[in-house]
């Protein structure tokens, strides 16, 4: 080294260089490299890549998410608090065995609940009116293992009119017949006035004494009682004809003598030969519905032999209407031809040749096959199906 390369004076200061070792993070960060996750220090020092408009679109995105999950919790939280209590559903067609369901979590009624699935179009009941019915009743329990803190309830059908003409086919009865205010369930009674033919009405009865009189066997008065009941005819209580009297001079047949609401008409057969073909007399003209092939119709009727004048038969002396299908040749083929297009509330007068009542063979011992036979037949009610 020369002369000139040494140093000269005092010596230079020494600088003291760390150990990169105890170097922490905040005292040196190199150049490009940022300062790792959660510092705080790691956002880009430049401009977002995002648009001012893109950032705010962002913003209402989320803000939204929070307003939609915020009415989904709270949403839930008020269908659970007014969620719709268990209810008894029953379904199926008028006329027709109901599909019932009574939820076990529904208690038993405590008091008189009617409604009215199915409306008809025919006349109300009214107090004192018979009307013709199909039902179907289920007892309605508490549980005998009910726990205090739930309800729980069991149910089981007891009767069904629906099934027991199904089994016993034609002959089964029809409708089960009630007359309002009379048939032993006060309940039932109110339940029935002002409900129309073609309704099926739906009764929940609470416990009573009275409804163990439906099945003394199953039914005790600490149950309540499901009923559903088709209402198919309304027959007035005078049950005389509803319409406008029509006159018959005819003195080749005979004099039908109206004898007052509810009783029998008196028939006078003239002294002459009968007639050789049907005759069919409208003596009432009603104003219900006309009847047509396939109804069945709620009459009152008497019949006579043009012959003798002898009765042979009357509803008025059985005490209750009966029921005839139309159309259908169930019955003698006078009545199909002489009722079908009358409407409910008639009075009808037919004369019946032999061909049109029993035939040849005659209907024995009171008639014979030669008979000519003199109806008069009062139309109440047609039965809605």
């Amino acid at each position: 080294m020369s002369e000139d390369d040494k140093p000269r004076g005092k010596p230079a200061v020494k600088a003291k260089i760390p150990n990169a070792q105890n170097i922490r993070s905040p005292e040196f960060t190199p150049h490009g490299i940022s300062a790792g996750r959660g510092s705080g220090l790691n956002r880009p020092s430049g401009p977002s890549g995002l648009t001012a408009k893109d950032a705010k679109k962002r913003r209402l995105m989320i803000a939204a998410g929070i307003v939609v999950a915020a009415l989904v919790v709270s949403g839930g939280v008020y269908w659970w608090v007014n969620r719709p209590d268990p209810v008894v559903e029953v379904t199926g067609k008028f006329a027709s065995e109901p599909k019932v369901k009574i939820p076990t979590k529904l208690a038993p009624t405590k008091s008189l609940k009617v409604s009215t699935p199915i409306k008809g179009s025919g006349p109300a009941a009214a107090e004192g009116d018979t009307v013709f019915v199909q039902f179907a009743t289920y007892k309605w329990s508490k549980d005998k293992d009910e726990d205090n803190s739930r309800v729980k309830s069991t149910s089981e059908k007891v009767r069904s009119s629906y099934e027991e003409q199904q089994q016993q086919g034609a002959q089964g009865g029809g409708p089960m017949k009630l007359q309002v205010g009379k048939s032993g369930l006060k309940n039932i009674d109110k339940s029935l006035v002002g409900k129309t033919a073609g309704s099926r009405i739906v009764l929940q009865l609470p416990p009573s004494k009275e409804l163990t009189q439906l099945s003394p066997q199953q039914i005790t008065a600490k149950d309540a009682i499901l009923f559903v009941m088709d209402i198919q005819a309304v027959v007035p209580k005078d049950q005389k004809p509803q319409g406008t009297e029509q006159k018959l001079d005819d003195k080749s047949l005979p004099k039908v003598e109206d004898k007052g609401a509810g009783k029998e008409p008196k028939v006078t057969i003239p002294d002459e030969d009968a007639p050789g073909k049907l005759q069919a007399k409208t003596l009432v003209q009603g104003n219900g519905p006309a009847l047509a092939k396939g109804d069945e119709a709620v009459v009152n009727y008497t019949g006579k032999i043009w012959k003798s004048g002898d009765k042979f038969d009357s509803s008025w002396d059985n005490k209750q209407p009966a029921t005839f299908p139309i159309g259908l040749g169930q019955t003698i083929p006078g009545f199909d031809k002489g009722l079908t297009g009358v409407k409910v509330g008639s009075r009808v007068l037919l004369v019946l040749p032999p061909d049109e009542g029993y035939g040849k063979k005659g209907s024995p011992p009171k008639i014979k096959g030669d008979d000519t036979l003199v109806f008069v037949v009062d139309i109440l009610a047609k039965v809605y199906k």
